[in-house]
């Protein structure tokens, strides 16, 4: 199972670095943690310890430049924004690390702001929220626009950015100037290409079908077996979040684009299943299961019961939403 579970490809040996699922598990169905990954853990616990010793020395096999799956598990720890820049300023002349520290910061104030703001419509967000959302993502701005000035062939800054100004509501032109810049820097990053799914929402201010038709020509120039699949997927689920109409996708040619989808991408042969690859199978398993697509069962069954927050926020009880989908298939 942890073979499968966390990236071994057929024939190969199990993967060296895979944490052992949970040995209790609610309805066969558990959280990945750490990206199911040891190293990730050791990176985590670093930052949970507040040692930037131990987290510079955690960082070795990952390129916090590229690798968003990373970033966003040190992007949720609690207290890191307090301490690791000064802790940073230690290594003088140091501009990599000192990078690193900017963006690691960055990515923390911006999920630090949305804790403040909730997930609570505009309307329900109180003035005092809005003060110290706004003000979190201000310092997460500096930090970030200072990290991509020092590491300009980085792309994660970007996609950080394309986030904090979407909850700023900034000038189209400025986010516009920012997904560029993603792009230049990796044309078929998903990540990149996820964030601009969730701007082109009507409640960011986009309009109804900007986003499926984005997914829809980016993924088509993507190479068979690449994740960007994913947007698509995306798409649709962001259009069942904005409909009225929990049945929206039940359309028999919305199930047959997320079955080829799918087929195309993280069923294809050539998938490689990287670090966080169980985030692009849950991406599908939700919107395949939306759309009432048998390949669910496919999907559901590859991840053998892992979930993983996204996109199973959007339900009130992601575990329990989960488990009754997977049971459905």
């Amino acid at each position: 199972m942890l073979g499968k579970l966390f990236g071994r490809s057929a024939g190969s040996a199990e993967h060296p670095h895979a944490l052992p699922a949970p040995r209790r598990q609610r309805g066969g169905v558990y959280k990945l943690e750490a990206l199911g990954d040891a190293r990730v853990l050791a990176l985590v616990e670093a930052a949970r310890a507040r040692d930037w010793a131990a987290v510079k020395t955690a960082l070795a096999p990952f390129d916090l430049g590229r690798e968003q799956a990373v970033l966003g598990q040190l992007s949720v720890v609690d207290g890191v924004e307090e301490w690791i820049l000064k802790a940073a300023d230690e290594d003088k002349g140091d501009d990599e690390l000192r990078a690193t520290a900017l963006l690691i910061s960055g990515a923390r104030h911006i999920s630090w702001g949305w804790d403040a703001r909730t997930s609570a419509r505009a309307v329900d967000v109180s003035r005092e929220q809005w003060q110290t959302f706004y003000e979190r993502l201000n310092i997460a701005e500096e930090h970030l626009l200072e990290a991509a000035e020092l590491r300009p062939d980085w792309v994660t800054p970007w996609r950080q950015l394309l986030t904090s100004g979407r909850g700023m509501s900034l000038d189209d032109h400025v986010q516009d100037a920012r997904l560029a810049a993603g792009l230049r820097r990796d044309p078929l990053n998903l990540d990149i290409h996820l964030e601009w799914v969730s701007h082109l929402q009507p409640r960011w201010g986009g309009k109804p079908g900007e986003a499926l038709e984005f997914a829809q020509k980016a993924f088509a120039a993507a190479p068979d077996g690449h994740r960007l699949g994913c947007v698509v997927a995306m798409a649709r689920i962001e259009e069942w979040v904005e409909s009225d109409h929990r049945d929206c996708l039940q359309d028999p040619r919305i199930r047959t684009e997320l079955r080829e989808a799918a087929e195309r991408s993280i069923l294809h042969h050539a998938y490689e299943r990287s670090l966080g690859w169980q985030g692009d199978y849950n991406i599908f398993a939700m919107a395949l299961a939306l759309a009432g697509s048998s390949t669910a069962s496919n999907v559901f069954r590859e991840l053998e019961g892992v979930y993983t927050e996204w996109p199973w926020v959007f339900m009130s009880d992601p575990q329990k939403a989960y488990s009754r989908l997977r049971k459905a298939f």
